[in-house]
């Protein structure tokens, strides 16, 4: 048997040949900025603490993963993963696994110019940064706080402790940040980030997303394309990743758009998450979840946890179904979930 097969006999397969190997883990679902496309400006009813995974609970979950389920890559993410008060010491105990896995983090970088250094000292391999706008008037209209300031010394902190790619994430809003994209990118170009570019998805508490005024993939080129000459990146092997690859100007350097409404890749992916709470969710626009924090906390042992989940993954769903007319968006916001 090869290690593909027995990664699909026993890893987190599903009924349509997927095997998930990267994990998101949602540390938190309390976030410190306001962002109009993922929640209200007063914020949301967070969870309690006797709800949200210990730290070693967290652990014995991504080891879990690792060791038994063929796990390779860990995300952590939130709401905002640096609100985590044990965040370094999860990140040296993900890292000291074996086989050791893949370890990064997405945030809103406030706060990462203080954590970079101890993050890296703790081996957590890169990270993605939130930042739509490098205005500082946008900014606030977009998160409805002022630390712009606070991002961008996050991000360069990154860069400066070898947090590397590091990688930021934008999203484009109509009537507010949609002609702002060839400044965005050229700011990346010049601190040496590399730009992702996603479109927005229906995943906000408020349930206001509408199709009809989404900025698609086609207009993200179309703006970046008066300002560069984008071509198809076919070197790159994109595989299970979510971002179209697009050389800048004959290269090397490159953007990426993720196009998850108008392009769906659900074909080729490899993700499952869990939940700050220790939910399941075999896909981030599912409507069901599987609780693995209830076993947990009963005494199952790792094997159980291990049959639970794989049992989590089988009756995934060939596609997110945005594009249906039945589609209904998650009760969950992106906040509560972890991207």
């Amino acid at each position: 048997m090869t290690a593909i097969q027995e990664t699909t006999q026993h890893g987190l397969a599903d009924r349509y040949g997927r095997v998930a190997t990267d994990l998101r883990v949602s540390l938190t679902d309390r976030c410190n900025l306001r962002c109009t496309y993922c929640m209200p400006e007063e914020g949301l009813d967070w969870l309690g603490k006797p709800e949200l995974l210990t730290d070693d609970e967290v652990i014995r979950l991504v080891s879990v993963a690792v060791t038994h389920l063929g796990v390779r890559e860990i995300r952590y993410t939130g709401g905002e993963p640096l609100l985590r008060r044990g965040l370094v010491g999860i990140v040296a105990r993900t890292t000291a696994l074996e086989p050791r896995p893949e370890v990064s983090l997405t945030t809103n970088g406030i706060g990462l110019a203080r954590q970079a250094a101890a993050l890296k000292e703790a081996g957590l391999d890169r990270v993605n940064v939130s930042l739509d706008t490098i205005r500082p008037d946008t900014f606030q209209q977009l998160a409805r706080r002022d630390r712009l300031k606070d991002v961008l010394a996050g991000l360069a902190a990154a860069r400066d402790a070898g947090l590397t790619p590091v990688k930021v994430n934008a999203v484009l809003m109509r009537g507010v940040n949609d002609t702002e994209a060839p400044e965005l990118l050229e700011f990346c170009l010049d601190q040496g980030y590399e730009l992702r570019f996603i479109e927005q998805m229906p995943l906000d508490a408020q349930h206001g997303w509408n199709r009809a005024t989404m900025v698609t993939a086609d207009e993200i080129l179309a703006k970046l394309s008066e300002r560069f000459t984008l071509t198809p990146d076919d070197a790159s092997k994109r595989g299970s990743a979510p971002a179209e690859s697009f050389v800048i100007d004959g290269g090397p350097r490159t953007v990426g758009i993720i196009a998850s409404v108008t392009r769906p890749f659900c074909g080729d992916c490899d993700r499952v998450r869990l939940t700050a709470d220790g939910q399941v969710r075999d896909c981030l626009f599912a409507r069901t979840e599987s609780d693995l924090r209830t076993a947990l906390r009963d005494g199952a042992d790792d094997a159980e946890l291990a049959d639970r989940w794989r049992r989590a993954m089988a009756n995934k769903l060939p596609g997110h179904g945005i594009n249906d007319p039945s589609f209904l968006q998650p009760v969950r916001p992106m906040s509560a979930i972890g991207g």
